[in-house]
């Protein structure tokens, strides 16, 4: 590690202390339901990243595999402690993550953005017929002890756990060749890399974190049904945060998660008939004007910056 990733990761230690001593505050309780969110697609849109932005394959699946997570927490959570839980959301995210992947990522990208779409609503139509012949309930209850500071606190550390994960991937051999796929996936296959696996691990990497924070997120809505767990909504939202922030570096997607979070919430409180209207508007902006993020404005202007001091002392 060189001098300045020392100092990141300082500076990063000492945001997650200061952002864990949110719940301490006085009256908190309207700052955790403006921080709740922001941490959950924080960790949604940096998992996402993790995959899409080397790879440049356009994933629409993140409702799945969050809806399979809160909906195993609601299943086991009466029977099951509530730790293992979280694993099975994981090994579950993974596993589902695997089986489309082997499916769709040996085919051209268009397939894998069509399939990822469809299986949301696919998986919600699947657990609705379950719920419906022998659940008993569309839906299920979910009764814990379990705080929305302690809700708050689990997200905090799954989005240092991401960080962390993504910067071990990033320099490792997966990352290396996730890269070269990513610039050209013909010139990998020739240089012996196993262009369908290594996708395919980095996709269930992004989908194990999925499922754990739908998993973490069911105790905060108490009863979780299908058209919740499952709403598409979710996916587009990590795609627009994603791509806002920027997709190029692991701390892209949080410049995107925090401002477009915080915008979301307003609107769906004040104008919750006009929400899909505007996140239309939104994925345009972004992809028409914003194409690579606000982490790509920044590095910008901090080459302009470095090249007129160069100027100058030249």
């Amino acid at each position: 590690m060189n001098r300045r990733e020392i100092t990141i990761g300082l500076l990063a230690v000492v945001a997650f202390v200061l952002l864990a001593m949110v719940p301490g505050l006085p009256n908190s309780a309207s700052l955790l339901s403006l921080m709740v969110p922001i941490a959950m697609y924080t960790v949604l849109a940096t998992s996402w990243a993790l995959f899409s932005g080397p790879t440049h394959y356009i994933s629409l699946a993140t409702a799945a595999f969050y809806g399979i997570g809160a909906y195993i927490l609601a299943a086991g959570i009466d029977v099951v402690p509530y730790p293992l839980l979280l694993v099975i959301a994981a090994v579950a995210g993974a596993i589902m993550a695997a089986a489309v992947g082997a499916a769709t990522l040996r085919l051209s990208g268009v397939y894998f953005v069509i399939f990822t779409l469809g299986l949301a609503e696919l998986t919600r139509q699947l657990v609705t017929w379950w719920q419906s012949n022998f659940g008993g309930s569309r839906g299920k209850y979910v009764f814990t002890d379990i705080t929305e500071a302690q809700i708050y606190w689990q997200l905090l550390a799954l989005a240092a756990l991401v960080y962390i994960v993504g910067w071990l991937i990033g320099r490792s051999r997966l990352g290396f060749a996730i890269r070269i796929i990513g610039n050209d996936e013909l010139v990998a296959k020739h240089s012996g890399i196993n262009t369908a696996g290594s996708k395919i691990l980095l996709f269930m990497v992004s989908g194990a974190f999925a499922a754990v924070v739908g998993a973490v997120m069911a105790p905060r809505f108490v009863y979780i049904e299908p058209a919740m767990a499952f709403n598409p909504q979710v996916s587009f939202l990590v795609v627009i945060m994603a791509l806002l922030g920027g997709v190029h570096r692991l701390w892209g997607p949080l410049m995107g998660a925090i401002p477009f979070a915080l915008v979301w919430e307003l609107i769906a409180s004040n104008f919750p008939n006009q929400t899909v209207l505007v996140m239309g508007l939104a994925f345009l902006v972004v992809v028409f004007y914003i194409p690579n993020g606000v982490s790509g404005i920044i590095e910008k202007g901090y080459r302009k910056l470095r090249e007129q001091g160069g100027n100058q002392h030249g």
